[in-house]
């Protein structure tokens, strides 16, 4: 394990720890305004109040915390606001470097501290950054702040000081946090400081030190990676070589963390030879996942390679733990399953042969998109026939899902509106702009649609589809939907919890209507309900539609005060759970599922209809629906794609491609629609946050453009 080890040989530290030994905590102790160590002049420990500068803002010092990897962490609160931060304190020492030396150091400190999607999307893949990196241009000394306490969680290697072992269950959960975390970092594009785009950045710095561990209760937890080499390597000093940095090193280093956390302890290698290291009850085939892992035994080729396996590994061990369990009364049954069965199979083709003759006629008429399989829809854009060549303008809202997936770049550094929809047949000539209006009033009128009517556009993409013009059609390419959330705190009293992870219809509406004020009038704490509405006029309506019923009385109630509640949903997940943590408030919102389904700040709630029945948008990855007990945080969350297109989801809705019915108009709409309902198009639509007509096979998922198997 490259566990990166100050060593500043020139000071003479007696603990062979200067940057925190008890030697210079005691020096800060003594002589709060000390500079150095009194034993070895290395840097003393900064003292509570002092001050550190920003572009960003001025922070205060309060207390020192500890020594981490190559620098010291601090407490501190932001100047103006009280927020607290994490100050983490860098040290150049002239006896380790010259002048020179320490100029460039603060100068590439400055522009690599810190990464951010190339692409400006805020994904939680529990990766620690930087809000803020400052060089100190008087003195030997970097800093790096990052809003909130999270930082200060406590490590790997402290967790195993107190706890001493991890069973191999954790680490397995451990692994596949990781392994999802260095995936991303290994495919995605990030850009620093600088405003230099990287692609394919590595850790590098992968140990018990940079792995942090919160605990959400004594079952679940979860692991944050901190510290990147690529600022954290720039403190070594000179007379150490640099190792190369590669995502295989990533690996080789997760698996000697792995290695550890069963041992109990940290270890810089493992011996293949001996079956004893890992214990009496080590598990085989985690084993040898660990062996590859760290390079012995047919190393693999990623992180997405080594989470697949481990995954499979998982469900290996399951089918082997059900199929051991076998009784004679379990013998005795299976012998009656076939006659069951077979009695089974006559009703269901007596009854689907009546189902067949009564709906016939329904059926050979029938030949949309989202009845068919997904191998026998279209291959790609490129195999739609008839598109017509030109140049089309569409619209849609604004504010709304469209206008929001189309930001996203679902398998590269470009938009899916760049990449694929603005000339999505390379073989064409058909260039489509996508030219979004606002709708003031859209319970009234929809100014999208409003503009296709009045052949002021070719076709709108839109959920409002109740009420068309005649002159008008729609062909449906995809769902979309609300979910509603409430804080996930890692308190072990939360809404979730309380709500027993769902709301009915019926309460939905009367806390937007004001009725309920306090969620004990729901079951849960005494603590006043705050709601928050959010800023897409379609995702309103829908609400209005299903929760309010269109009841006028209902709807004056909720517009009544509702600008004061209108902000983005991604606004209310910052807000949720600091004011649940603090007592303060519950929030409830409401937001479509591209913002609210991939975030952890808002548990989902299951949706409860008339009939009692409660529904779940989100599933895990072993198919069951999302739980308050579950750690939503662990990018282990799916979309229920069936329940959408079942119908059992409340809160979902079709998004449409509505176009004129006209013949005598090039059909730049209605061949939109099918390029959007292709598998390459059902594809792309599933990465940006949209639920596909059906569900989209895994192999297609992976690959890298949609079109063809990986």
């Amino acid at each position: 394990m490259s566990l990166i080890k100050p060593s500043y040989k020139e000071y003479s530290c007696s603990r062979n720890a200067p940057l925190g030994c008890d030697q210079l905590q005691q020096t800060a102790q003594q002589f709060p305004q000390a500079k150095f160590c009194l034993e070895c002049g290395f840097p003393a420990i900064l003292p509570e109040k002092v001050e550190i500068k920003g572009s960003r803002g001025t922070y205060v010092i309060t207390r020192f915390l500890s020594s981490r990897g190559m620098g010291r962490l601090y407490s501190g609160v932001q100047i103006g606001d009280s927020q607290p931060v994490v100050i983490k304190e860098y040290v150049l020492p002239n006896r380790s470097f010259n002048a020179e030396e320490a100029r460039q150091r603060q100068d590439t400190f400055v522009r690599v501290a810190g990464v951010s999607q190339a692409d400006g999307r805020n994904q939680d893949f529990r990766l620690i950054t930087p809000w803020e990196a400052i060089a100190d241009a008087q003195g030997e000394r970097c800093y790096t702040i990052t809003k909130g306490d999270l930082e200060a969680s406590q490590t790997l290697s402290q967790y195993l000081r107190e706890k001493r072992v991890m069973t191999a269950l954790q680490v397995r959960e451990v692994l596949n946090q990781v392994l999802q975390t260095l995936q991303f970092l290994h495919t995605q594009k990030f850009r620093l400081p600088s405003g230099q785009v990287r692609q394919d950045l590595v850790h590098g710095n992968l140990n018990l030190e940079s792995l942090l561990i919160l605990q959400n209760n004594q079952q679940y937890f979860t692991i944050y990676l901190c510290d990147l080499a690529v600022w954290e390597r720039l403190f070594e000093p000179p007379s150490v070589t640099p190792s190369i940095l590669n995502p295989q090193q990533d690996l080789k280093e997760l698996g000697l963390v792995a290695f550890s956390l069963l041992l109990g302890k940290a270890v810089d290698c493992i011996d293949p030879k001996d079956d004893q290291q890992f214990g009496p009850d080590y598990e085989r085939g985690l084993k040898q996942f660990i062996y590859r892992l760290s390079g012995i035994n047919t190393p693999f080729e990623s992180a997405e390679a080594a989470r697949l396996a481990l995954l499979q590994l998982a469900r290996e061990d399951q089918a082997n733990s059900q199929a051991a369990v076998v009784t004679p009364e379990t013998k005795r049954q299976g012998s009656r399953i076939p006659l069951i069965l077979l009695g089974v199979l006559a009703l269901l083709l007596l009854g689907g042969g009546i189902w067949y003759f009564l709906h016939r006629r329904g059926s050979e008429v029938e030949s949309d998109d989202k009845f068919k399989p997904f191998s026998q829809l279209t291959p790609s854009f490129a195999d739609v026939n008839k598109v017509p060549a030109g140049d089309f303008t569409y619209t849609g809202e604004r504010v709304g899902t469209w206008s929001n997936v189309l930001t996203y770049n679902p398998t590269s550094d470009r938009t899916l509106q760049e990449e694929f929809l603005t000339k999505p047949n390379p073989n064409g000539n058909a260039n489509f702009q996508y030219v979004p209006e606002s709708s003031a009033k859209i319970w009234i009128k929809s100014e999208p649609i409003e503009k296709v009517k009045n052949n002021k556009a070719q076709f709108v993409i839109t959920s409002l589809v109740d009420k068309l013009p005649d002159n008008l059609d729609s062909k449906q390419f995809a769902y979309d939907g609300l979910l509603v959330i409430v804080p996930f705190s890692y308190q072990d009293q939360n809404l979730p919890k309380a709500l027993h992870g769902q709301i009915t219809i019926e309460q939905l509406s009367k806390i937007y209507t004001r009725e309920f004020t306090n969620w004990n009038q729901l079951g849960g704490p005494n603590l006043p309900i705050k709601f928050f509405t959010p800023t897409e006029p379609e995702a309103v309506r829908q609400f209005i539609k299903v929760v309010l019923k269109d009841d006028r009385q209902l709807i004056a109630k909720y517009v009544q005060g509702v600008n004061d509640t209108r902000q983005a949903i991604e606004v209310t997940q910052q807000q949720m759970v600091e004011e649940f943590n603090k007592h303060k408030s519950g929030i409830i919102s409401y937001g479509i599922i591209s913002k609210t389904w991939n975030q952890c700040a808002g548990y989902p709630l299951a949706i409860i209809d008339e009939h009692n029945k409660p529904s779940q948008a989100l599933i895990r990855l072993n198919g069951q629906p999302i739980e308050p007990s579950d750690n939503i945080c662990d990018k282990s969350n799916q979309l229920n794609v069936r329940a959408f297109i079942e119908g059992s989801y409340p809160l979902g809705y079709r998004l449409n491609v509505v176009y004129p019915k006209d013949n005598s108009i090039l059909p730049a709409g209605r061949k939109f629609a099918e390029m959007l309902t292709t598998r390459q198009g059902q594809c792309l639509l599933s990465k940006v946050g949209l639920v596909p007509l059906q569900p989209v096979p895994e192999n297609y998922l992976r690959s890298n453009d949609c079109k063809s198997m990986p």
